[in-house]
């Protein structure tokens, strides 16, 4: 890139007007430059990796490698890359396939010109950007989702063991709460910081009170 203001970008999308109308668009915007075009899915990888432009326009639907699998490999071989979605699919594995893949932002085809330019802007900037309809699709999405319990790989026993010495509770107390051997309680607590990775029970309580756990009101 000669000029650090300027936005280098490579388009791949297998139809030709379609590129040729986002070349015409772009070529109008002067922080903008179009550095390349790919027409199939192993083109856009290969204009990655040679081109090194800032940002990749990627369509989904594409020749030999569809843009989810051309975009995982980008990701891969040119992490330096930006890769923006710009496609007709709004459906929610598309829209979750490409975030996997390692998009930073998911337009779709018939979004206004400056939200295409903005896209490339936002991207470029390493923000992640989403057209209305797709921004909306995932707040639903993530509304609906639960939230995520804390430390997913305890046992409820271990996470009940943890929460209680979270609140300061010694073995002994957690023994006599719930009804089970201390030395039960010696192997929990074990089992508790190997998974957590901390060392020893200052560094579990800080870890469990940070989660939320061993808080009690009054």
């Amino acid at each position: 890139m000669s000029d650090a203001d300027v936005i280098t970008v490579v388009l791949a999308d297998d139809h030709p007007v379609v590129r040729d109308g986002l070349t015409a668009l772009l070529a109008s915007v002067p922080s903008i430059e179009v550095v390349g075009l790919a027409a199939t899915g192993r083109e856009a990888i290969r204009a990655a990796v040679t081109l090194h432009p800032d940002v990749l326009v990627l369509d989904l639907q594409m020749p030999d490698l569809n843009g989810i699998q051309a975009a995982r490999q980008i990701s891969r071989v040119a992490p330096g890359v930006a890769l923006l979605v710009l496609t007709m699919f709004d459906d929610d594995e598309s829209v979750f396939a490409a975030m996997r893949a390692g998009a930073r932002g998911y337009l779709l085809k018939g979004a206004a010109q400056e939200e295409i330019v903005r896209g490339i802007q936002a991207v470029a900037a390493g923000e992640a950007i989403f057209g209305p309809g797709v921004a909306r699709r995932m707040v639903g999405f993530f509304s609906a989702v639960p939230a995520t319990v804390p430390f997913a790989d305890l046992t409820d026993r271990e996470r009940e063991v943890l929460d209680l010495v979270a609140a300061g509770s010694r073995n002994n107390d957690i023994a006599r709460r719930l009804s089970i051997a201390p030395k039960t309680v010696a192997n929990h607590v074990s089992a508790i910081f190997a998974k957590l990775q901390v060392a020893d029970r200052g560094q579990a309580i800080i870890v469990a009170r940070d989660a939320g756990l061993g808080r009690r009101d009054g």
